[in-house]
């Protein structure tokens, strides 16, 4: 067998499957990388409160032993972070990067949970945008965490989305994919990939019902293992792109709330 890439997650569990680690940890498997994870929150969804969601932040000591263990065999070829919960872990996330000087660093920002509305932590956005955009070899925020990170607020038009990609670049962050996905108008599912010199637009067709639940976490993931098998971000990008349509395409009703994307959608689909 060739060299077994190795890929890391440092974001929350989602029990349902279908985000957070989870989700890293089936596409990881997906793209043939062997994956680790250090887990920051748990999240529970309440059917009993019309799926209200509940995040527990793991302590900040305790994700740095989790990267400890996984660092102790050797390099990381690629990482990505999800839901990180506290300012502290994030610090803690920052340390890590640096002391390992880690390559293919991918920053999923994560600010709300699918079906939630509101910033979990404030000062959490604060700490994503000033300590690890600074560190991402690519970022993937969607419209409402892209209107947080460039301070531009909600974003509707594909032109705003360029002007966001434009001042998250500016923050540092040597890529950025901002994903508009189903949200803006239109027939297409839009993302949008920025380099700092050209911006390219990924649509593929609108899918209904769209079972979409962990698209984010997915697309980030699948990135991240395209970066851990030698793609350039560009390439991993375009084909995190097909992925994540894929696996919303195979996707499914999980309950009267959500329906997850399917990670081996894909590959079963001979995509």
């Amino acid at each position: 067998m060739s060299k077994i890439f190795k890929t890391l997650t440092i974001a929350g569990s989602d029990s349902s499957g279908g985000a957070g680690i989870q989700a890293d940890l089936k596409t990881f498997e997906e793209y043939g990388t062997y994956g680790f994870s250090a887990l920051t929150t748990i999240v529970t969804m309440d059917p009993d409160r019309g799926w209200h969601h509940n995040v527990y932040p793991m302590e900040a000591a305790l994700v740095a032993e989790q990267l400890k263990t996984v660092y102790a065999g050797g390099p990381v070829d690629a990482m990505k972070t999800g839901m990180l919960g506290s300012v502290p872990i994030i610090e803690a996330v920052e340390s890590c990067i640096r002391k390992y000087d880690q390559p293919n660093v991918v920053i999923d920002p994560v600010m709300v949970c699918k079906g939630e509305d509101e910033v979990l932590n404030p000062e959490s956005a604060d700490a994503i945008r000033d300590l690890l955009l600074p560190l991402a070899t690519v970022t993937t925020p969607n419209l409402f965490e892209a209107g947080v990170l460039s301070g531009l607020g909600r974003l509707t038009t594909l032109d705003e989305m360029k002007a966001a990609a434009q001042a998250i670049y500016k923050r540092g962050a040597k890529n950025v994919v901002i994903k508009g996905g189903k949200a803006l108008d239109g027939e297409m599912a839009i993302d949008l990939f920025y380099d700092g010199a050209e911006y390219v637009v990924l649509e593929s067709p609108k899918i209904e019902p769209a079972y979409n639940h962990g698209a984010g976490c997915t697309f980030a993931a699948a990135i991240t293992g395209g970066l851990a098998n030698g793609l350039t971000v560009k390439e991993a990008v375009a084909k995190a792109k097909k992925f994540v349509t894929a696996a919303i395409r195979s996707g499914y009703r999980f309950n009267e709330y959500v329906g997850p994307v399917f990670h081996a959608g894909y590959r079963l689909n001979g995509e």
